[in-house]
């Protein structure tokens, strides 16, 4: 049933279903699935009705592993402000709220993305604030920042990656990558790896080796 977006709150519930994650069996979320339209529909199909590729329908392998992390070590980000960039459906967000956090904002150009998380985090009774807009070249007010496959190209990698460790100067950044090209190549301190199941219409594979990293350049620690 895919329509327009004059109602994005109904166009989000006609076009997903409420699933969870499979790292991530906690918290339910709005996800596209091979039996629900907007899975169905092309790209360009979505582009004509004017629709952006719905990267918040699904619960990628980089905002799995750090919504993971998150719940099975809550003493990292309870009473921390933490803010979820290119969050996505939200995944990140939520599992931040749920472990104590003392403050959680998400983030995302896609105002859809947005109204995913609003959506998701009521499902599952968390308080997320969104923050809209394109955060790359501020200075953010948080203690953590968390943001997950955001190299899946070089401009895009390029671009963020030099952001991101500057941010690094005030804040805390997780970056959480599923082994995509662009990733960066700077020695960075591990806080968990691990294999992920994936959409194998998405990926093309059934798992991705997932790398949760600390984005500071370790090389120039000393």
């Amino acid at each position: 049933m895919i329509t327009t977006l004059g109602d994005p709150v109904r166009f989000i519930c006609d076009n997903t279903l409420v699933e969870k994650a499979p790292l991530v069996p906690e918290i339910s979320l709005h996800l596209a699935t091979e039996i629900t339209p907007i899975w169905q529909a092309s790209e360009a199909y979505l582009e004509q009705v004017g629709i952006e590729p719905p990267f918040w329908a699904f619960a990628w392998p980089g905002s799995q592993l750090i919504a993971r992390f998150i719940l099975d070590n809550p003493e990292l980000v309870q009473g921390r402000r933490v803010l979820d960039v290119a969050c996505g459906c939200g995944l990140a967000a939520i599992a931040a709220a749920l472990s104590g956090a003392a403050s959680v904002q998400a983030n995302d150009i896609d105002f859809m993305a947005l109204e995913a998380t609003s959506l998701n985090a009521g499902l599952n009774h968390a308080t997320v604030t969104p923050l809209p807009g394109d955060l790359i070249g501020t200075v953010p007010d948080c203690d953590l920042l968390v943001i997950g496959d955001v190299c899946y190209n070089e401009a895009m990698a390029s671009r963020i990656i030099p952001w991101l460790l500057e941010c690094s100067k005030t804040c805390e950044v997780w970056l959480c990558d599923p082994g995509r090209h662009y990733a960066p190549s700077m020695p960075l301190e591990v806080l968990v790896r691990r294999s992920v199941s994936v959409t194998q219409e998405l990926e093309s594979v059934e798992q991705r080796a997932t790398t949760l990293f600390r984005l500071r350049d370790i090389s120039v620690q000393g």
